[in-house]
């Protein structure tokens, strides 16, 4: 156990291919599999669906930071939304150069801009005070802007990160005061941003925040400009019986909104955008083993080697993973709980969720955990952080 404890959270990678029947039999469960294949085909797919020569894609590092993965993201040419002064290192000692990361800056300290502003990165800055403090100090240089565009959109209120509840960004009307804190430190505002939320399935909510960002990103009030920088947010299918989001038509419909903006604006600029889940999500898969059956009244509770700590997403936002018994995957249909090994209640992958009999030792794959769920893992109980192991092809392999 304590060997275990101690290679908590081990990382391999391998530049080859694999399937769930030779993972299982190499590596004890619980363990995150990730393909370097389907994050590459996400990259390209996302690169072509906005209409726009001048796009650039930054990587929202936050939902999974295997340095394998921004391996393959560096060498495809996309760049790093970094949130906190560790992911801007890590991305650089990751081969990034510092005009490939931008730190999105949120209540952050003034030793941690200090840090940032060393390595040439790009500051990303969202509330007014945070610019009066910069532009104190760091007169006369280049910065970013990030605005809240009172847009309220996303799958669940803790990631709904626009309008009058959030605490992200600067008010569209508060325009006046960033000009006079510009005016008064010589910053050059090179680009401005705006991100309404995670999980948009309604796609004019994210045109409308986009059209309310540019509303005030006029040449008389930034003449600087050389991209606006639409953030993230874009909709990953996590249940089977989704309608998928038509990312042609809202790609077009972006597109022309943008060309509509550069054509008054006098010049051609770039778009930028910050992908983070839908590049990663559906490239891991997280293997987890049961290992008690119960049966609570009218409950049928299956208990699996791991819990929440390692995958938060459905107790946080009571998120939906699609789980396949790849033990069993033809079994008679029963109605399961799957529930963890954390002491407490929520401490469940699943509820009420119709799945193949399970049996004791069955193993059981947790789709779409390729983001927001190793790098929102703790060892809470002390249980120890699962491996990731990383491959540039997984098979899914349904016959164990």
């Amino acid at each position: 156990m304590t060997d275990t404890f101690l290679k908590q959270g081990e990382i391999i990678s391998f530049i080859g291919r694999t399937d769930l029947t030779e993972a299982l039999k190499r590596y004890e469960t619980p363990f995150f599999l990730y393909s370097g294949e389907s994050i590459i085909n996400r990259y390209n797919f996302i690169k072509q669906f906005i209409k726009w020569k001048n796009i650039k894609i930054f990587y929202a590092m936050k939902s999974n930071y295997h340095p394998q993965i921004l391996e393959i993201l560096r060498n495809e040419g996309c760049g790093i939304d970094a949130v906190s002064p560790a992911e801007v290192f890590l991305a650089l000692k990751c081969g990034f150069t510092p005009d490939r990361v931008i730190f999105t800056s949120n209540n952050s300290t003034d030793e941690e801009i200090s840090e940032i502003s060393r390595t040439g990165v790009l500051i990303n800055i969202d509330s007014l005070s945070r610019l009066e403090k910069y532009g104190r100090k760091y007169q006369g240089t280049d910065i970013c802007l990030r605005f809240n565009t009172d847009v309220v959109a996303g799958e669940h209120s803790h990631i709904q990160t626009g309008g009058p509840k959030t605490k992200f960004g600067i008010l569209l009307s508060d325009v006046e005061k960033v000009l006079q804190i510009c005016g008064k430190y010589s910053l050059k505002v090179i680009g401005v941003h705006k991100h309404a939320g995670s999980g948009i399935s309604d796609k004019s909510k994210f045109i409308q925040s986009m059209k309310n960002l540019l509303s005030i990103a006029l040449k008389e009030n930034f003449p600087d400009l050389k991209f606006i920088d639409l953030g993230g947010g874009f909709k990953v299918k996590y249940h089977p019986e989704e309608a998928d989001v038509d990312y042609d038509e809202f790609g077009e419909t972006a597109g022309n909104v943008f060309k509509e903006f550069c054509d008054n604006y006098g010049r051609q600029l770039s778009l930028y955008i910050e992908p983070g889940k839908f590049l990663t999500s559906e490239a891991g898969i997280f293997l987890v083993q049961v290992n008690t059956l119960k049966k609570n009244k009218e409950r049928n509770i299956a208990g699996v080697n791991s819990g929440f700590t390692h995958l938060m997403r459905p107790v946080l936002y009571n998120a939906y993973h699609h789980i396949i018994n790849i033990s069993n995957p033809d079994g008679e249909l029963r109605v399961y709980d799957i529930c963890g090994n954390i002491c407490e209640s929520g401490d469940c992958f699943a509820v009420d969720r119709l799945i193949p009999e399970i049996r004791e030792g069955d193993f059981l794959a947790i789709m779409n955990a390729g983001a927001y769920c190793f790098s929102m893992a703790s060892i809470y109980n002390m249980r120890p952080l699962p491996r990731e192991i990383f491959f540039i092809k997984v098979n899914l392999n349904l016959a164990i």
